[in-house]
């Protein structure tokens, strides 16, 4: 049956000469206000440029609000741009970081209506920034191959709105915007490139990861009894091995949880629990990709009733009858969230693609996109597939670090005029289970609309935009390029770490570990010589040192002497250059035959040379010119 609101953009169709036609110019349109999108356009304004914000529904943050998924995976430990701005503002309504830290699936839980709330009070304080809601994409308009606008449908009024805009980003759950622009673009398990990556992921052919339709219980005190109607078709059978309360095939995989550890997985403040559980629980597989709105609207009805199903199992099969669905929470008629959480989207063919290996070993690919990075994450390679029988039940996949995202990842390979972010970038489908991820999407928003101002500002097509224009402009924001455990933002020497980080002449460690992996650059380590010799030889002259450390002498005559025959610089180690920077590195009256640090000699590089403005590159991280 088809849903109301389709009913009503039908009959709006139907009407189409009573209804109003509205046309806005601006320098940057953002179609979708989710996790993206948000970031994108809050990014986009503050960097000076007209932006319009445009969301089909009444909320904003997408997976992280409407879809219910608030519980942050990832990205703790680098906090980073966007994405920590905002978890500050979550600690500051909470009470701070202990008061979120409710249940164990992360470490900052907090309720879908106040992530919304919060989203709206950061886009009504930019004043270059329009946020319109309630409006349903209907056509993109381009000329040739540079995307020029969009058109959409009111889903109330009928009314229609055409937007013409110099730069467009596509921050749909979906990729609605790419597909309609006629952008190449991928969809689901690909076999073949899986084996590249060395993942064997059998024959599943275009097969996407399961959604859910997220549903937040509360706690209606122990003596209520919320107990929904029962459900149709329902069977406690389906739930079987959720936990260990309610296990009785045993030819499903045993429970490692009761029924209460699986609650709070997802414990909310405010004796809140949001259900969003993989094992026997709502996970549901369905592929909306491409379907037209009456087909999803039909299966995601299916999800929700999986849901619901699984809602009166919890209370009447597991006795938790005084947990109720949230009547506080989403604006919707069956208290279920105002949309389900897409773990897949389309993906376009960029100008680069990121995939396994350059994620696991980014310094030992032909390319080096590691270079032309623009948002992190620290999620591993994570898949769900359990609901569909036709799908890799096991992907064995080996342990990876912490990442950057390619700036090239986020740029179509032939369109102009558009911008990817939310889950349709440029990624293999083994990686969208890493970057998927709510923190590391939010980046992927900022650096797409740091990229669309640039690209206005400067007059040209997104892919003309220098690459450490985008980073430098990030880096300002407190963004890291790189996923540096140990150079947040707060460090002394951030900005000069990781731009020298993001040419390769001083590199950090990836470290796999559990579900946050890492990168470590470690400032405070002396400078190996051989290493320095054997990473720094496009960047740095030849130079001899005497030991297994650089000293404090050796860094600087290194220095002095590459600024001269590499890059045409005049220094003498006398001049108040070279002292400013001593001081600024905090080697000012040391001992020079003591070893430098890592971070003293990163200060020293960039304050002299500045390799990273100096020198130009491609989306492929490699050398162009001086």
């Amino acid at each position: 049956m088809k849903s109301l609101n389709h009913i009503i953009i039908v009959v709006a169709l139907l009407l189409n000469s009573c209804s109003e036609i509205k046309q806005v110019q601006t320098d940057v349109l953002v179609i979708g206000g989710g996790a993206s999108g948000v970031t994108a356009a809050l990014q986009s304004a503050r960097s000076g440029v007209k932006t319009l914000l445009v969301e089909e529904t009444s909320w904003l943050g997408g997976m992280i609000s409407a879809a219910g998924v608030s519980a942050f995976d990832g990205n703790h430990t680098i906090p980073s741009g966007i994405w920590n701005e905002f978890r500050e503002m979550i600690y500051t309504h909470y009470g701070g970081p202990t008061k979120v830290e409710t249940g164990w699936v992360s470490n900052t839980l907090f309720e879908p209506h106040v992530a919304d709330r919060i989203f709206k009070t950061m886009v009504a304080k930019e004043a270059a920034l329009v946020t319109e809601f309630g409006w349903t994409l209907s056509n993109v308009m381009k000329d040739s191959n540079k995307v020029q606008g969009a058109q959409f449908i009111h889903s109330v009024t009928g009314d229609k709105l055409e937007v013409r805009a110099n730069v467009v980003i596509d921050a749909t759950e979906l990729g609605d915007a790419i597909a309609a622009a006629g952008v190449v673009f991928d969809v689901g398990l690909e076999p073949e490139v899986a084996r590249t990556e060395q993942i064997e992921v059998g024959n599943g052919a275009g097969i996407i990861q399961d959604l859910t339709y997220v549903a937040i219980l509360k706690d209606y005190g122990k003596d209520a009894d919320c107990t929904i109607v029962k459900p149709r078709n329902y069977s406690p059978a389906e739930f079987d091995g959720a936990c260990s309360d309610y296990h009785t095939d045993s030819s499903r995989k045993k429970p490692t949880v009761n029924a209460q550890t699986l609650l709070n997985y997802g414990r909310l403040p405010n004796g809140k629990f949001m259900l969003n559980w993989p094992n026997y629980g709502n996970d549901f597989y369905f592929n909306p990709i491409g379907l037209d709105r009456a087909a999803q609207d039909s299966g995601y009805a299916l999800a929700k009733e999986q849901t619901l199903r699984f809602v009166y199992f919890i209370q009447h099969q597991l006795g938790y009858r005084h947990l109720g669905l949230a009547d506080d929470e989403f604006p919707t008629s069956d208290k279920l969230a105002l949309i389900p959480y897409h773990r897949e989207s389309r993906r376009i063919k960029g100008v680069v693609r990121f995939n396994m290996l350059h994620l696991a070993q980014p310094f030992e690919q032909a390319t080096d996109l590691y270079r032309t990075g623009i948002a992190v994450g620290d999620y591993p390679v994570d898949h769900h597939h359990k609901k569909n029988p036709l799908a890799p039940q096991q992907l064995d996949f080996y342990p990876v670090p912490s990442f950057t995202i390619p700036l090239g990842a986020l740029i179509p390979a032939t369109m102009d005029g558009v911008i990817s972010a939310e889950k349709n970038i440029s990624v293999s489908n083994i990686i969208n289970g890493a970057t998927r991820l709510q923190p590391c999407v939010m980046l992927i928003g900022q650096a797409a609309g740091a990229l669309a101002a640039l690209a206005v500002k400067k007059g040209v097509a997104p892919r003309a935009v220098p690459i450490r224009a985008v980073q430098t402009l990030l880096l300002e924001q407190k963004a890291m390029i790189l996923p540096y455990i140990d150079v947040a933002p707060t460090h002394p020497q951030f900005s000069s770490i990781h731009r020298v980080g993001a040419t390769g002449l001083l590199r950090g460690k990836g470290i796999p570990y559990k579900w946050a992996n890492q990168t470590w650059f470690y400032p405070d380590q002396h400078v190996n010589v051989d290493t320095l010799r054997s990473n720094g030889k496009e960047w740095l002259s030849d130079f001899n040192a005497k030991g297994l450390w650089l000293s404090i002498a050796e860094a600087k005559q290194l220095v002095v002497q590459t600024a001269s025959l590499r890059y045409g610089l005049q220094l003498k180690e006398e001049d108040s250059v070279v002292w400013s920077a001593s001081e600024a590195a905090g080697i000012m009256g040391m001992e020079p035959t003591k070893f430098i640090t890592r971070g003293q000699f990163a200060v020293l590089i960039d304050r002299l040379i500045d390799p990273f403005m100096r020198v130009s590159i491609d989306h492929q991280g490699e050398i162009q010119s001086l």
